[in-house]
């Protein structure tokens, strides 16, 4: 359904009039941002001087005040980019080493920042699910020493596969992933325990998505400049296909799935593989200078309080060329739809009343290596996260036009979400939870970097479920997703189309900006629920918002 024929759909357009966010300007913010003159917006590449310089002459042109540091519109990010040149990797099991192809069978890099990583016939021991959680009575551990081995972990968490009456049933939180789940978990934990490395086995529904969004950096990856890289990174990272890792355990002796049940109880213990590996990374390290783009309305009232809209403006690059010779990793949904949605904000906030409080607008880099800006932002803020009220971030919403509902990742948390119901329902929508909780979505967006240092938060992310479309329900939302996860995420078709729909996203956007209007107008601090992990740490800044 293209733009030209959308008052079609059957909302009406007496209420599409009376949104704040302008459809067509959507359309061509997001046309610009993916266009192949930002060449897929990498970090440290000559996209992102482009699209930096083009967010700035936005939020110029919109009339809003430089919000990064000494006066200016940005916040370096000190980056380090490890590109793996060559790759060497064997695998030896009872006297018999098996090559291992680099993005076929396993894909393994290194934050190291040296010419060359190396690790030796270095011992396999499988952890699980590799999970320390003393709060939940488990250690996966067992006080088994890793040093100068290579930790073998299970994607997601102990529960995500549990039958009905299994003890671990519902112990951390059933399908709905934990931060556990995350394989940025499992690599800090590994660093922790003196690992010689931390490789993952690969399963397309614990991960919630396929090898080809692991191999979609192509050996290349980003990591904030660290003072100490080998206290906090073990010296190879990666992930092995799950047919690779059944026939290493086969090899073994052992039966993959009846470790993977063993895995998922309190009882469970780390297993010597009977199996080395030997890996040699040729490595090529460049330190980089990325930027976070920052602008605000400054607030009328009380200005050092603050309402943070948020956005990545970082894509995946250039990449192989696809079947049409397109090399071009657009980003256009992810998330050029995203920073679309904050320069509309940005534009509706500028046509009303000044804003009591602040209000900010974060566009980060390199979300999709890590949420390397996003987390650099919380170590080094600009705005106190104690006095900022709130953080409304926006990545990947649907081209698919209306819809009755909004699907709301991260349900339960925080108080925020009965603000989004309030909206929702002045819309005549309601708010749907997440449908797939085990993906772990509230972990992988730059909202969360806010939210571990207890800034509530709410994400917009249309991967959480397929929305109940005015046109073909949730079954059509349904089946975009799975197709845009299949097919073009972190790939060179998310790019844009003339024949998006953007009135659904155009609704959506229109909520939070008016959910951060009026919060913005009011003295109202929202907060964690019972349960959230996230509400101690906020706890501990409460004599600032007194």
């Amino acid at each position: 359904l293209g733009l030209g024929c959308a008052l079609a759909a059957g909302v009406s357009t007496l209420a599409l009039a009376a949104e704040p966010i302008d459809v067509q300007r959507l359309s061509d913010i997001t046309r610009a941002l993916s266009s192949d003159a930002f060449e897929g917006r990498a970090p440290g590449s000559p996209g992102e001087a482009r699209t930096v310089a083009y967010l700035i002459e936005r939020f110029k042109a919109l009339g809003l005040e430089p919000g990064g540091e000494a006066g200016g519109w940005t916040q370096a990010v000190p980056v380090v980019r490890f590109q793996v040149k060559a790759a060497t990797i064997g695998l030896t099991v009872g006297g018999e080493t098996r090559p291992l192809v680099q993005t076929r069978d396993v894909m393994i890099r290194t934050r190291q920042p040296r010419a060359s990583v190396s690790v030796d016939a270095a011992p396999l021991v499988f952890v699980g699910y590799g999970v320390t959680a003393p709060e939940r009575g488990w250690d996966d551990f067992k006080g088994v020493d890793l040093k100068g081995k290579i930790a073998v972990f299970l994607i997601n968490d102990p529960d995500f596969e549990a039958q009905p009456g299994e003890p671990v049933a519902g112990q951390f939180g059933g399908k709905a992933a934990t931060y556990y789940a995350r394989w940025t978990y499992k690599y800090e934990e590994a660093a922790r325990r003196g690992a010689a490395g931390a490789i993952i086995v690969h399963e397309t529904a614990g991960a919630a998505y396929g090898w080809s969004t692991v191999t979609a950096s192509n050996g290349e990856v980003f990591d904030i400049a660290r003072a100490d890289p080998a206290k906090d990174s073990a010296p190879i990272e990666g992930w092995m296909q799950r047919d690779v890792a059944v026939d290493l355990f086969r090899r073994s002796g052992l039966d993959f799935e009846q470790l993977k049940a063993q895995a998922r109880t309190a009882a469970f213990r780390p297993v010597a593989l009977k199996a080395t590996l030997s890996a040699k990374l040729d490595m090529a390290v460049e330190p980089l200078k990325s930027l976070n783009v920052l602008a605000k309305i400054p607030g009328a009232a009380r200005p050092d309080e603050s309402v943070m809209y948020g956005a990545h403006w970082d894509a995946f690059g250039l990449g192989a060329p696809d079947a049409k010779g397109d090399r071009v990793r657009h980003g256009a949904l992810d998330d050029g739809i995203g920073v679309a949605g904050l320069l509309e904000i940005a534009r509706a906030f500028k046509a009303g009343p000044a804003p009591a409080r602040s209000v900010v607008f974060g566009v980060w880099t390199g979300e999709e290596r890590g949420l390397l800006g996003s987390g650099w932002y919380v170590t080094h803020p600009l705005y106190s996260l104690a006095k900022t009220a709130a953080n409304y971030t926006i990545d990947v919403l649907q081209p698919l036009g209306p819809s009755r509902d909004v699907v709301l990742v991260g349900y339960g948390q925080n108080t925020l979400e009965d603000d989004l119901a309030k909206a929702a329902a002045g819309q005549s929508r309601t708010v749907t939870p997440d449908a797939h909780p085990e993906r772990g979505l509230f972990y992988r967006a730059d909202h969360f970097s806010l939210a571990r240092e207890g800034v509530p938060t709410l994400l917009l992310m249309s991967l959480g479920g397929g929305p109940d479309l005015v046109e073909g329900g949730r079954a059509a939302g349904d089946r975009w997703i799975s197709d845009y996860t299949a097919r073009c995420y972190h790939q060179t078709c998310d790019a844009w189309s003339p024949d998006w729909d953007l009135r659904g996203a155009a609704q959506d956007i229109g909520l939070i900006y008016q959910m951060g209007r009026d919060l913005a107008d009011s003295d109202r601090w929202p907060s964690w629920k019972a349960g959230s992990e996230f509400g101690p740490v906020r706890a501990k800044s409460a004599a600032a918002r007194r």
